[in-house]
């Protein structure tokens, strides 16, 4: 990131505490949320990004690409917004373009922006010199989008619960001759399903917040597409009217989804995780016993740590790693480029304690620049680990600066 030197601290004022268990009053909620979304599909043909194999531009739209924008304040007016895209990753130049401009339009600093890119392999190479008319637009819109939620702010509750869902599988097979890209039963993976519930002062369902730790790889074909998470949200809304549903992608870097390479694989996927959306919300329970009533304050922090740089000589990478907090309820762990499953299933491991928040952990947040290996996977070798430039120190490294956030940020 070109802007390291960046991140001060929320400062706030604690809210009073509620008690274990205790839902939000419902004549006074303690928060305020707004949502909006903007429809960021390419007007003409771009290249495609995602796999050097396919040299033609994009011959149509299978699918809309969306920005959505979850704006969140708490009681003393401590804000922060979620900006997820159907894109392939989020790159500096977009970063930094749209942080600028949303701390200079509407004072939200940048550790209080956190934007989160799908992966989806059939979006645009938005990076490239002749899509720079795309580029402009879309950051434009990504500015203006963001602008839209905060000025939709409405009361609302939140609650936090998780399912699971079963179509990624772990892509590393060993062999005699190395790990192999192959679907591997055996190997890691992370079928978590965490969805942040949002509810008007009705308690009607107003908006989700889900994640899934998996490629958005299904296909590949010349067509814009989201991919699996474009249609889980589709089928989302269109199960639950007015409702909306927004997509943080997590640590699925050695993660495909099985079966693909046909596009009724992708639907499949989409509705298998909407329902497992639902099944976290426990939708047609009549008594819900699983979902954490999730106060505030609200705290955020951004800082980069430095990954070295596995050629001789080459500069060390100042890598993003945010934390959001909400009161003891949930931690958000936001983490940047490609990363493999080993860092949300230890980081869970780590940080989750029975009197202490939720832990989720996303990747692919706000920078997108090569893998992010576990040391067990630089060890062993194989497509991440080739593609990972950095020394087997990253993984310490990056824990322990999430360690030290999350430290920071108890109430």
């Amino acid at each position: 990131m070109k802007n390291p030197a960046l991140y001060i601290l929320l400062a706030i004022v604690p809210s009073l505490p509620a008690r274990a268990g205790e839902a939000p009053d419902k004549e006074a909620p303690e928060w305020k949320v707004g949502v909006a979304s903007v429809r960021i599909t390419p007007e003409r043909p771009l290249q495609m990004a995602g796999y050097g194999g396919r040299k033609d531009p994009a011959e149509g739209t299978e699918q809309d690409l969306f920005a959505k924008s979850l704006a969140l304040e708490d009681r003393d007016g401590n804000r922060v917004v979620i900006l997820t895209m159907d894109l392939i990753g989020v790159i500096d130049r977009l970063r930094t373009a749209v942080a600028e401009q949303v701390e200079q339009k509407y004072q939200l600093p940048p550790h209080a922006l956190l934007m989160n890119a799908s992966h989806t392999h059939c979006g645009p190479a938005y990076g490239r010199d002749e899509a720079k008319d795309y580029f402009d637009g879309l950051t434009k819109s990504l500015v203006d989008v963001v602008g839209q939620s905060l000025d939709r702010l409405e009361p609302a509750s939140l609650a936090y619960g998780h399912a699971r869902c079963g179509f990624a599988m772990n892509r590393r097979t060993p062999t005699e001759a190395g790990y192999r890209n192959h679907p591997n039963p055996e190997g890691p993976v992370d079928h978590a399903v965490p969805a942040l519930r949002v509810t008007n002062p009705e308690g009607e369902l107003r908006a989700v917040l889900f994640g899934y730790a998996c490629h958005n790889t299904t296909m590949g074909f010349l067509k814009w597409l989201g991919d699996y998470a474009g249609f889980a949200q589709e089928c989302f809304e269109q199960d639950h009217p007015g409702v909306a549903a927004h997509f943080l992608m997590g640590c699925g870097a050695d993660q495909n989804p099985y079966p693909r390479s046909e596009l009724h694989y992708a639907q499949k996927h989409g509705r298998s995780l909407a329902t497992a959306v639902e099944a976290a919300l426990e939708v047609g329970q009549s008594k819900l016993l699983h979902q954490r009533p999730v106060h505030g304050p609200l705290r955020s922090a951004l800082e980069t740590v430095a990954l070295e740089s596995a050629k001789p000589d080459g500069p060390d990478f100042p890598y993003p790693v945010q934390v959001i907090r909400f009161g003891n309820d949930l931690s958000i762990v936001a983490l940047g480029s490609e990363v493999v499953v080993d860092y949300s299933l230890r980081l869970k491991r780590e940080l989750t304690k029975p009197d202490g928040p939720a832990v989720w952990v996303a990747g692919y947040s706000n920078v997108y620049d090569d893998y992010i290996a576990s040391k067990r996977v630089l060890e062993e070798g194989g497509y991440e680990a080739s593609n990972s430039p950095w020394k087997p120190t990253l993984e310490e490294r990056i824990v322990a600066k999430v360690h030290e956030l999350c430290d920071r940020l108890n109430p």
